[in-house]
C-alpha cells in the first residue's frame, strides 16, 4: 500500500497547470538571477522550500533586501523589503501576460529595479511572458500536493548533505528544470559537454554529482528522483545501486528511482536515502573522487 506520508502525484490533467506554474516560477527565479551576486554553477538562481512554499531568499537590492515568496497554502505570490513594504498576488488560473504585467508592476511600486529577460529558459515553448495567453491554469490541489511533495524531499535531501565536508551546493529548486537538487563537487575543474550552450558551459565546468527529483518531461514523462556524475566515468552504466527497482537509463544518462515506487516500499525514506548514497558511492569510486577528505 503507498505511504500515505508521501502523497499521491497530481494527475496527468494537472499538465496544464503545472506549465502554467512553470512560467510563474520562471519569472520570480529572473529577479533571483539579477539581482543575486553570482556564484557558480548557477547557486544565485535557485530558490529553496519553506514550510509554506518556495522563496527566492533575501536578495540585496541598493541599500535595501527584498524577498519573493510562493505561498503554497494560501495561494499567494509575496513580494516584500525590508523597509517594511509588502504586496500580494493572488495565485489564481490566470493567463502568463497578464500575471506578468501586474508582477512588474508591483516590482516597479516597490523599486525593485532589475532588468529580466521575459523569454522562458529550458523550455520547448519560447513565448514570452507579456505575450503568452495560453498558459492560463491554477488547480490550487495539485499545486499544494506538489508542494508537500519537495517538503518530504527537501528534508531527506538535507539529511543526506549534512555530513559532506567537501564542496557542495544547498538543497536547491531551480526554476528552469522545476527540479529540487543537490550537488557535490571533487573539488576539480572539468571541461564543459563538447557543443554545449552557454548555461551548460556555465554550469558543468566542475566535477560533480547530482542527485535531483524532478515531475518528468517528455524524455520520461512520470515523476522520478535521478543521479548522475559529470563526467560520466566508464562503466558506470553497469553499476549495481539500491535499492532494486533503480536503475541506469541509457537515454538520459543517469541513474532513475521512480516516484511511484518510493510511495509503494515498506521504508519510502531509508530507500531513498540508499538511492542516494549507493548513486554517490558507485559515481564517486568511478570517477576516482578522494573520498577520504570528504567524508
Amino acid at each position: 500500500m503507498p505511504d500515505a506520508a508521501w502523497p499521491e502525484f497530481p494527475p496527468r490533467p494537472w499538465q496544464d497547470t503545472r506549465d502554467t506554474l512553470h512560467m510563474l516560477l520562471q519569472m520570480v527565479g529572473k529577479v533571483r538571477l539579477g539581482l543575486s551576486p553570482r556564484e557558480p554553477e548557477f547557486g544565485h538562481a535557485a530558490l529553496y522550500v519553506t514550510a509554506r512554499g518556495l522563496t527566492t531568499s533575501s536578495m540585496p537590492c541598493g541599500e535595501r533586501e527584498a524577498q519573493i515568496d510562493f505561498d503554497f497554502i494560501a495561494h499567494q505570490l509575496i513580494i516584500q523589503t525590508s523597509g517594511g513594504a509588502v504586496r500580494n498576488i493572488a495565485l489564481v488560473p490566470r493567463a502568463v501576460a497578464d500575471f506578468y504585467q501586474k508582477f512588474r508592476a508591483l516590482l516597479s511600486e516597490l523599486k525593485i529595479n532589475v532588468e529580466i529577460s521575459p523569454v522562458p529558459q529550458e523550455m520547448a515553448d519560447q513565448t514570452p511572458f507579456d505575450e503568452d495567453r495560453h498558459h492560463a491554469s491554477y488547480d490550487a490541489d495539485s499545486v499544494h500536493r506538489f508542494w508537500q511533495i519537495l517538503s518530504r524531499v527537501d528534508a531527506v535531501f538535507k539529511r543526506y548533505r549534512a555530513p559532506f565536508r567537501g564542496r557542495h551546493t544547498p538543497v536547491n529548486f531551480f526554476w528552469g528544470g522545476l527540479d529540487i537538487c543537490y550537488d557535490r563537487f571533487s573539488g576539480r575543474p572539468a571541461a564543459p559537454p563538447s557543443g554545449a550552450n552557454w548555461l551548460f558551459r556555465t554550469s558543468m565546468d566542475a566535477e560533480q554529482i547530482y542527485a535531483g527529483f524532478w515531475p518528468g518531461d517528455a524524455r520520461f514523462p512520470e515523476p522520478a528522483f535521478a543521479s548522475y556524475v559529470y563526467p560520466k566515468p566508464e562503466g558506470i552504466e553497469n553499476a549495481v545501486i539500491r535499492p532494486s527497482g533503480a536503475s541506469w537509463n541509457a537515454q538520459l544518462g543517469e541513474f532513475i528511482w521512480r516516484y511511484e515506487d518510493l510511495r509503494n516500499s515498506p521504508s519510502p525514506e531509508k530507500e531513498l536515502m540508499d538511492f542516494l548514497k549507493s548513486t554517490y558511492d558507485v559515481s564517486a569510486d568511478l570517477a576516482k573522487w578522494d573520498r577520504k577528505n570528504f567524508e
